[in-house]
């Protein structure tokens, strides 16, 4: 197993590697409420999806998440609501959050769609310092105290649809602070978590009556950090079944996804993806997706749009 002295950078100062606080997810577009709230009660009834992926495979303290969530529309169609419970692990760091989402739906025309959301919640932190290993023989991990922390947080978005098309823009930890902060003898070490901003974007083009195809991008940006990075999709949704799909992110290396609807209501996704050049080093990243849709009464059928 790889050293996890290699992920202290990762935890103290997430932004300047792979700007990376936030979970990432390469099933994101089949779930979208995770990184913007304005997508709650996008699906026709009630969606509830659970998630687990393991990130860099094969290294100690590498990023781990599991996630669960659930939205529905109300009063209409004109709110949506839903809530998000998560976990992440990195490094010695250990977050456990829930969130409550409600989005205001605008319907501007017969196709199109406008959402303004807001996602409130709690972080609990908790930091295992005995888990770090540092390369300077004046600082040693047995001299600093395990800790709990927590804070309230804020995100904000907004979300255009229709049947064919999406566009999303989204805005996470708005009302952050420095979390935890210790002294070391190289200096001060600080967890702040930063705010995050997502901007996504589909449209789905239907090349005949079995097989459809559907590009999607995701740009995030890590705004006092000045670091960004840009996912890049193209997916196919094959036979009314089964979505495939492959992606490359600018800042790690390519991957393949796969979503297979077992019935009208359950769905199974699964992705891969492994870093490119000197990335490479840091293993592959899994992902599995379950999916259960509960249908409105009127419809009796969810659309496999992921739109």
């Amino acid at each position: 197993m790889k050293k996890l002295s290699i992920l202290i950078v990762i935890f103290f100062y997430g932004v300047s590697f792979f700007a990376q606080q936030d979970p990432q997810y390469n099933l994101y577009q089949f779930n979208q409420m995770i990184i913007n709230p304005a997508y709650a009660g996008a699906r026709d009834g009630v969606s509830i999806i659970g998630a687990v992926r393991q990130q860099w495979a094969g290294i100690d303290g590498a990023p781990r998440t599991i996630c669960l969530s659930g939205h529905t529309p109300i009063l209409n169609k004109k709110l949506g609501v839903g809530v998000t419970l998560f976990n992440d692990r990195l490094g010695p760091r250990d977050l456990t959050a829930i969130y409550g989402n409600i989005a205001y739906i605008l319907k501007l025309s017969q196709k199109y769609k406008l959402s303004f959301g807001l996602n409130a919640g709690y972080n609990s932190y908790r930091f295992n310092f005995q888990e770090l290993t540092f390369k300077t023989p004046e600082t040693n991990s047995s001299t600093l105290q395990n800790q709990k922390a927590g804070e309230l947080d804020l995100s904000g978005g907004t979300y255009l649809r229709s049947n064919k098309f999406f566009f999303g823009f989204s805005f996470s930890h708005v009302a952050s602070s420095n979390v935890y902060q210790i002294t070391t003898a190289t200096g001060q070490l600080a967890y702040h978590p930063k705010t995050h901003l997502f901007l996504t974007a589909g449209r789905s083009f239907q090349l005949n009556e079995n097989c459809i195809f559907a590009p999607t991008i995701m740009l995030r940006r890590v705004t006092e950090a000045d670091i960004g990075n840009m996912d890049l999709n193209l997916n196919f949704f094959l036979l009314k079944k089964l979505w495939l799909g492959f992606f490359v992110r600018s800042d790690y290396g390519p991957g393949f996804l796969i979503q297979y609807y077992v019935s009208n209501r359950f769905r199974v996704g699964y992705s891969y993806d492994s870093g490119a050049g000197i990335r490479r080093s840091l293993g592959s990243s899994h992902e599995i997706m379950l999916g259960f849709d509960i249908p409105e009464v009127k419809s009796k059928v969810i659309s496999p749009r992921f739109l």
